[in-house]
């Protein structure tokens, strides 16, 4: 049988409607939204119910693992060994989906429903997870199919609790290292730069949630008689956020930003193009750090968010002085960055600028959202071999970033495993991931089915199997 042989099957799966569709349309009904605590027994049942009866179905081994950390979705790990000499292939895909969002979304569609309009499928993890990791999925029985085995072994983690930061995840690999232990990483997750042409991601940013809270008195005080000698906190509190970032978004805190992108990553991103595809917004050129071009401030350097800010009641504003004002922040980072400093810079850049009387206030680390920056070097012998493996199915040059814009738990493959990491996005930014009317777009994910399953054959072929 011959790598087209695959792919072959790979796409005749893909174009039943009782193959990719109907499987996909299963895991998108279960609600596995893990920030709602009362889910938990739906991200047991994806695992159960979905994940280990098609893994089993190709020969793997599946262990489902308890979170170390109560409260939190498990993970489950599939495995297939064909021969200890040799290597070993680890995936990933996460089963846990943002809120569903019932009542937002356009025309009136369920987020637990597979829906078409056009080359647009709709659902809630469609985009982030389900879909892709459901691609890689069949990518392995399609090659297994087809060659009688893959030519290599292979583990996949499928877990449960990535919208939450990966609680739990960490501490579960090493408890469980043996288990997890693989030679390379190779996964799908997030969206392409560029919808028109396929890229490797390796690594991402990390991020750090925290508020900024100025409480100034009991209640709130009519503003034309107390006006004028009551200090405003949303007033106070935007100045001091002001002191952040200047007008143009550049970091101003001292800590915060990373070090000068090297000519590596640089060279990287050079002919690298933000192409968000239809409903994409605009992108602000004057916006960021002074003279780095869009790819840069996304996959090179730190930027700086406020995801909400509140003073009063905006919805039923009253003449008062408000009492209160608070801030929901972000700051993603790139590998250089201190990630221990972040939270003290702060802090000492307030009381520099006479801001000491603002709090600053994390989340508990149950709901924090954190994850680390972490990057496998692009001159590693896996990224070479993935760059050339998706070279030879495109037949053109694949560009290769450093890491993507968003976070992820890469830091348990980088400082548990010890293991090279690259990811190929399946998605586009486009997406609405996180958001009401999440998608995929049906003619790039078959497109990823074709490349998947081609980067697999070309693993276990002996003429081109990555040696590590």
């Amino acid at each position: 049988m011959s790598r087209d042989a695959a792919i072959g099957k790979a796409l005749e799966y893909f174009d039943d409607e009782q193959g990719y569709w109907a499987d996909l349309a299963r895991r998108v009904a279960v609600p596995t939204e893990c920030q709602i605590a009362e889910r938990l027994p739906d991200l047991y049942r994806y695992l159960e119910e979905e994940m280990r009866p098609a893994f089993e179905a190709i020969g793997y081994s599946c262990r489902v693992y308890d979170n170390p950390l109560e409260g939190f979705g498990p993970v489950l790990l599939a495995t297939r060994i064909e021969d200890e000499s040799l290597p070993t292939v680890l995936g990933y895909g996460h089963g846990d989906v943002v809120r569903g969002q019932e009542g937002r979304w356009e025309r009136d569609r369920d987020p637990w429903t597979l829906e078409r309009d056009g080359d647009k499928v709709y659902g809630r993890g469609t985009a982030d997870n389900k879909g892709q990791h459901s691609v890689h999925m069949a990518a392995l029985r399609s090659v297994i199919e087809a060659r009688g085995g893959l030519g290599f072994n292979s583990k996949f983690i499928i877990e449960t609790g990535e919208e939450n930061g990966s609680k739990g995840l960490k501490e579960l690999v090493a408890q469980h290292k043996d288990d997890f232990a693989a030679d390379m990483y190779f996964a799908s997750d997030g969206p392409r730069v560029d919808i028109a042409r396929p890229n490797l991601t390796l690594g991402c940013r990390g991020t750090r949630n925290f508020d900024l809270v100025l409480d100034m008195r009991a209640g709130g005080h009519h503003s034309g008689n107390w006006g004028g000698v009551l200090a405003n906190p949303g007033i106070i509190l935007a100045n001091a956020i002001a002191t952040l970032v200047d007008v143009q978004g550049k970091i101003l805190v001292e800590g915060w930003r990373p070090p000068p992108i090297s000519n590596s990553v640089r060279e990287a991103l050079k002919d690298i193009k933000r192409e968000g595809g239809d409903g994409a917004p605009e992108i602000n050129l004057d916006w960021g750090e002074p003279g780095l071009t869009p790819p840069e401030q996304v996959y090179a350097w730190n930027s700086f968010e406020v995801l909400a800010f509140v003073t009063g009641n905006p919805d039923k504003p009253v003449n008062a002085v408000p009492p209160r004002a608070h801030a929901n922040c972000q700051l993603r980072y790139v590998v250089g960055t201190d990630p221990d400093n972040i939270i003290p810079a702060l802090r000492m850049h307030l009381d520099e600028q006479g801001y000491g009387m603002i709090e600053i206030h994390e989340p508990p680390p149950a709901n924090d959202g954190r994850f680390a920056a972490a990057r496998t070097d692009p001159d590693h012998p896996w990224a070479m071999w993935m760059r050339a493996a998706v070279e030879r199915a495109t037949g053109q040059p694949t560009p290769v970033m450093p890491n993507s814009g968003g976070s992820i738990c890469n830091e348990v493959f980088q400082d548990v495993l010890g293991i090279p990491f690259v990811w190929m996005p399946l998605s586009y930014s486009g997406c609405s991931q996180h958001a009401p009317n999440e998608h995929i777009i049906w003619s790039l994910t078959r497109e990823g089915m074709e490349l998947v399953t081609s980067v697999y054959w070309d693993l276990g072929d002996p003429a081109t199997a990555y040696q590590p």
